[in-house]
């Protein structure tokens, strides 16, 4: 029996485990230390604020390349009220014996302070107890190791807290924040304050860990690994939108991170619509079941600009009186605001065209809806694709207007229609005509469509912003049409939208983003950089949309483009220092004023989904 004992008191040491905790090696100095390749330095605070936020302590344990220990051990509250009670009278004997007004303000404070905890105490039945905080910055070295120091005293500083470093007890202090050593009385002695249960236990950093809406799915992983549940569609306090905007420089996980909030959304019976120019979203489009078209034009993915699409109401409750009020001349109908959409398609399409002939195309379009009975008063609800008229219409009653001058007997009208049917010609007979000209053909019930814009890419670039355009008024008929189901538009490479001379249809997406909130809609913008949406130019449309979504996404960039975003969005050094690595599936993650350092951690069975373009 002895010697089992010897035996097991031989092997009570484990040495693996040693080796394994031990570091490479342990350096103090006066006011730093060394862990292995590491630089270190223990401070501690000596002062706390007078008022505390609930988990105001996580604002300290989530200071980036820090370590935190906290310790708190409860007193014995008789003796701490008549410590407390003997300082309170003599504040009270300091502000009554002081001759200037700062000294008697600061010792009346204290003895007000005093008065508030005894009566917390006493009265309330609040539990106190000392409490005790160090942190221990670490870094490779010096340079960085400067600036997480300099970090971490910044953002206590801000929090009206004071911490300093421990000289000459830097080994104590590793030890007392090391979890392999029991705390230290003399860095106990030095640190701890008095400090009321509640504030302990509310301050806790669990408590702001992760972030979770209560339902939702799961989105990412925050940078403490907890867990981030999300529900775009919920509403109150600073979200009143599901929109989305995400940024990012190629390469940093764009891509996989949209498919993966698309899958969930799909999961949930959102129905999404996608307007992809790389064909990225193919794979995933089958593999869920969906319909992928080839939106540029054919026999299933024309879309006819001349259709004219009714136009959706804001009002709910608006009944079928009230729309008839409308229609009579109390309100733009829907043939009037279709007008308006086809000026800013052809401004678009056709850049330098003259003032006289868009006011010559306005009046042709006008007379040709009215020879396909079409007219301000028409319920286009009630008509069907082939009841509208196309491009090769509009060409013709053009050519006969040039050719016969009627209307307009002068030369210079006729000169005008001539050359307007110079510019036409493309769209009705050459090769735009196979994009545009035609009925509409595209039609889908799916849940999960994809609106495939590819072939666009060897194209110039008014006819793809043209497109693109004209794809955006049919996802936005589609996103208006039924206020009971969601409906979530992607416009991937949203820059394709931008055109510097005709902002106008920036104006539009702009609209679409403010109003999609009425119609349980959310649109999403994707884009490599937020320079695009920033020129002068455009800069009082294109921050709207950078502006107004409720969920912003912001990955890795560097260069001009992160300067703007920093500025944009007034992010701190550590949030521009995150978007700086650009590490792959990391991101900046906005929640309404919420701010989250998050880590997309996509589970195996998604990726299968998502197919090989892109996203992987």
């Amino acid at each position: 029996m002895r010697k089992k004992t010897d035996y097991q008191e031989q092997n009570l040491q484990n040495n693996a485990l040693l080796n394994v905790i031990t570091p490479v090696g342990l350096e103090f100095t006066k006011n730093s230390l060394s862990v292995g390749e590491n630089l270190g330095k223990v401070y501690g605070l000596i002062r706390y604020p007078q008022k505390v936020e609930v988990e105001w302590l996580s604002k300290i344990t989530n200071i980036p390349a820090t370590i935190v220990s906290i310790g708190f051990k409860p007193v014995d509250n008789a003796t701490l009220i008549n410590a407390i009670s003997r300082s309170v009278v003599q504040q009270r004997g300091m502000a009554e014996g002081a001759k200037d007004p700062l000294s008697r303000q600061r010792a009346e404070k204290a003895a007000d302070d005093g008065e508030k905890i005894i009566m917390q105490i006493d009265r309330e039945g609040e539990t106190v107890g000392l409490m005790s905080v160090s942190v221990m910055p670490i870094a490779k070295d010096e340079k960085t190791f400067k600036k997480v120091c300099r970090r971490a005293e910044s953002i206590v500083s801000v929090m009206k807290c004071k911490m300093r470093t421990i000289p000459n007890l830097q080994k104590e202090c590793f030890q007392h924040i090391s979890p392999s050593f029991p705390t230290n009385g003399k860095i106990e002695s030095i640190l701890q304050k008095i400090v009321p249960l509640s504030t302990f236990v509310g301050g806790f950093p669990f408590a702001s860990s992760g972030f979770n809406d209560g339902e939702g799915y799961y989105f990412a992983q925050d940078a403490s690994g907890g867990l981030v549940i999300v529900d775009v569609w919920k509403r109150g306090s600073d979200r009143t939108n599901s929109n989305f905007v995400i940024m990012g420089n190629s390469g940093v996980g764009k891509s996989t991170a949209i498919k993966h909030i698309l899958m969930s959304e799909y999961m949930k019976g959102t129905k999404i619509i996608v307007a992809d120019p790389e064909s990225e979203y193919k794979d995933l489009c089958f593999n869920l079941g969906g319909d992928w078209i080839n939106a540029v034009g054919g026999s299933t993915g024309m879309i006819n600009p001349l259709q004219v699409r009714p136009s959706p109401h804001d009002d709910e409750q608006e009944k079928d009186s009230e729309r008839l009020y409308r229609d009579e001349g109390y309100g733009m109908n829907d043939l009037a605001l279709h007008m308006k959409n086809l000026e800013i398609f052809f401004n678009l399409y056709i850049p330098s065209i003259t003032d006289m002939q868009r006011a010559v195309l306005k009046k042709c379009l006008v007379e040709l809806y009215r020879q396909f009975h079409i007219t301000w008063d028409t319920d286009v609800s009630k008509l069907t694709a082939k009841d509208f008229p196309v491009f090769s219409d509009l060409y013709k009653l053009v050519e006969e207007r040039a050719a016969a001058g009627t209307g307009n007997p002068s030369e210079f009208g006729q000169q005008v229609y001539a050359d307007l049917a110079l510019l036409l010609n493309d769209l009705a007979n050459g090769a735009d005509s196979f994009i545009w000209n035609g009925h509409s053909t595209i039609t889908s019930d799916s849940q999960f469509i994809v609106l495939d814009t590819n072939a666009l890419q060897e194209t110039s670039d008014s006819i793809k912003r043209t497109q693109y355009f004209n794809i955006l008024t049919y996802c936005w008929e589609q996103m208006s049409r039924n206020r009971e189901e969601r409906v979530l538009l992607i416009c991937d490479e949203a820059y394709l939208m931008i055109d510097q001379k005709v902002p106008q249809s920036l104006v539009y997406l702009r609209n679409v983003m403010k109003r999609a909130r009425k119609y349980e809609g959310a649109l999403g913008i994707i884009s490599h950089s937020v320079i695009d949406f920033l020129s002068e130019s455009i800069k009082q449309y294109g921050q709207a949309l950078l502006d107004i979504p409720c969920y912003k996404l912001l990955m890795g960039t560097d260069g001009p483009n992160l300067k703007e975003t920093a500025k944009l969005y007034d992010l701190t050094e550590a949030e521009q220092e995150l978007l700086l690595a650009r590490k792959r599936g990391h991101a900046l993650f906005m929640v309404g004023a919420k701010r989250l350092h998050i880590n997309f951690e996509i589970p195996d069975y998604k990726m299968m989904y998502m197919g090989k373009a892109g996203g992987r």
